[in-house]
């Protein structure tokens, strides 16, 4: 007995390997860690040049010297290093969220609203087009009830009289559901 099936085609390591690379999602997903980093460069020189001014005009320039004592009075060596008591950095953390806080509102208003709108501007341009196909996709089942009830409906409304054109109509589309399927009634 022979087989005449083809065998499996054999993928290299380096095949798969280029085929996982070029899935969308990774391409995509290293654009952004890259402009995520170079983005991240720009946040660091708002803060550091326009946001810790700001604030060194209350105090010193540089938030990480920004500091408190939470145990007894802070001690300070020549060397800067704190010899007793247990101060608390709050200016680094300062800095950090105002540096992920800037960073999350250009990602909103110059990212993510814009994508946003324009996902709302397509959706709104396809909706039209998928109601139309929506009335279309009724069965045939429901389009021949529609019109068994239209007629019985005119017949009804009718003159009464059975010879009059409405429900000569009638009899012949209705009549073969009324005589088992047998056929229209001449």
């Amino acid at each position: 007995m022979s087989n005449d099936a083809p065998a499996p085609e054999k993928k290299g390591v380096l095949t798969g390997f280029r085929e996982f690379l070029m899935r969308g999602n990774v391409v995509e997903l290293a654009v952004a860690v890259v402009i995520g980093a170079a983005f991240s460069k720009i946040v660091e020189a708002v803060v550091n040049g326009f946001i810790n001014p700001l604030v060194g005009a209350i105090g010193t320039k540089d938030l990480d010297k920004y500091r408190s004592c939470l145990k007894g009075p802070c001690e300070v060596s020549p060397t800067g290093e704190v010899t007793s008591g247990i101060p608390i950095h709050w200016g680094p953390v300062l800095s950090a969220a105002l540096t992920f806080l800037i960073t999350a509102a250009v990602v909103y208003f110059l990212m993510i609203l814009p994508m946003n709108r324009f996902n709302e501007r397509r959706a709104a341009k396809a909706a039209p087009e998928e109601a139309a196909p929506a009335d279309a996709a009724k069965t045939e089942v429901e389009l021949l009830t529609e019109i068994r009830d239209a007629l019985l409906a005119q017949r009804a409304g009718g003159s009464g009289s059975p010879d009059s054109p409405a429900a000569t109509a009638a009899d012949s589309l209705v009549g073969p559901q009324r005589d088992g399927g047998a056929g229209p009634r001449k």
